[in-house]
């Protein structure tokens, strides 16, 4: 999904954390990320575009150079979902996302080794679902002096010692990270085609000339590997998915945030979607989706195309901000009727970006059969102060 505006206020801290962030000296790495660096971020999403490459129409995306960093665009992000169980049965789901800003169209004129127009976030989170416990993290450097980047070929994304890199052509890949007694070291391997989102890739967000994004996503992809817990180590396996966009500019002002959907079914269909809400409460008309079936074929949802209704709410015990927690999602063309539940209902990141994503399970019809399924659900745009990030 795109990333989003954020609030003009936030524009008022960006001269002086602009400075800060980028001083010489400054380490990366950084578990806790002081107030500027966040303010940075916060005010490169709410500022203009002007002077930043724009996805104005469909292309032809080319890999393995796509897989890799676009410094001339604004933001872009690589993302991680998965859920996962040991031997015993106990069930566990995670979350790695790498993002990259762009602070301005063009590189300092700089001789600093330090300097650097480009700064990488990465969240990662771990669901234990019988403990109903769920951990977040943050980490934030600029890219320099090799702290953080993204390479196309070999592939590798990494920020510290958190980081996903290719073990061969493109997969597999191997996902590391740890914090707070938490950690995972994951082996990646592609079950199904990459698939473009959209119209060959070009997925729009609104009606605004460039408010859109490069969109790609692998959709299913075999995970086995270590995870650990504060409670021990366990020896895993299950599915994963991998999202894949960038732009400069994304959501309209009268666009509020996402919910987006990434669900697994049984049946070998995966289903990505994504409903964007508008101020008023409505649905934005360029909500939309992806139907991969289990052959590896793609086809396109409109808004049109799918509908999404909330059925539980659950309120942040942090402010009380109101999330939707059970959804019923019909797809007719694809006669899919499904019930989503999160595993646990607080998966709320209270981070820079306060937002909801989290492990959710599936039960329901396709195609006039019985399903069961597993994914991640977005929501962001709910908590006090928040429109769209972060993706």
């Amino acid at each position: 999904m795109p990333g989003a505006l954020i609030r003009r206020a936030w524009l008022r801290a960006v001269p002086v954390a602009f400075g800060l962030l980028l001083a010489e000296g400054v380490a990366a790495d950084v578990p806790s990320p002081p107030r500027e660096a966040a303010s940075v971020v916060m005010g490169v999403l709410g500022a203009s575009p002007q002077g930043f490459a724009r996805v104005m129409a469909p292309r032809l995306l080319r890999f393995p150079e796509d897989h890799g960093s676009h410094p001339e665009y604004r933001s872009e992000w690589w993302y991680y979902t998965g859920n996962v169980a040991a031997g015993d049965g106990r069930r566990f789901a995670f979350q790695l996302t790498f993002f990259r800003f762009a602070l301005s169209p063009r590189a300092p004129a700089r001789s600093s080794a330090w300097a650097s127009n480009q700064i990488y976030m990465a969240h990662f989170t771990v669901t234990d679902i019988a403990l109903e416990r769920f951990h977040a993290a943050e980490r934030f450097s600029r890219a320099a002096l090799d702290l953080a980047g993204a390479l196309a070929d070999p592939f590798r994304v990494w920020l510290g010692s958190w980081q996903v890199r290719s073990e061969g052509a493109f997969f597999p890949q191997r996902l590391r990270a740890e914090d707070g007694g938490y950690a995972i070291d994951l082996r990646l391997e592609q079950r199904k085609p990459l698939v473009l989102n959209g119209d060959a890739g070009f997925s729009r967000k609104s009606a605004g000339a460039g408010n859109a994004s490069y969109y790609y996503s692998v959709p299913r992809l075999a995970v086995s590997g270590q995870l650990s817990t504060p409670g021990g180590v366990w020896q895993v396996e299950g599915a994963a998915w991998f999202d894949r966009e960038w732009s400069s500019s994304a959501l309209a002002p009268d666009q509020i945030g996402w919910d987006w959907f990434a669900l697994q079914l049984s049946d070998g269909r995966d289903l990505m979607l994504y409903r964007l809400r508008t101020r008023d409460g409505g649905t934005d008309p360029h909500s939309a989706g992806t139907l991969v079936e289990a052959d590896g074929k793609a086809r396109s949802l409109a808004a049109d195309d799918f509908q999404l209704d909330a059925l539980a709410h659950w309120r942040s015990p942090r402010d009380g901000a109101r999330y939707p927690s059970r959804w019923r999602l019909r797809v007719p063309s694809a006669a899919i009727d499904v019930e989503i539940t999160p595993e646990t209902p607080d998966q709320e990141l209270n981070l820079t970006f306060r937002y909801w994503e989290g492990a959710s399970r599936v039960i329901g019809t396709s195609a006039g059969v019985q399903v069961t399924g597993h994914g991640h659900v977005e929501l962001t745009g709910y908590a006090p102060g928040t429109a769209g990030m972060p993706r």
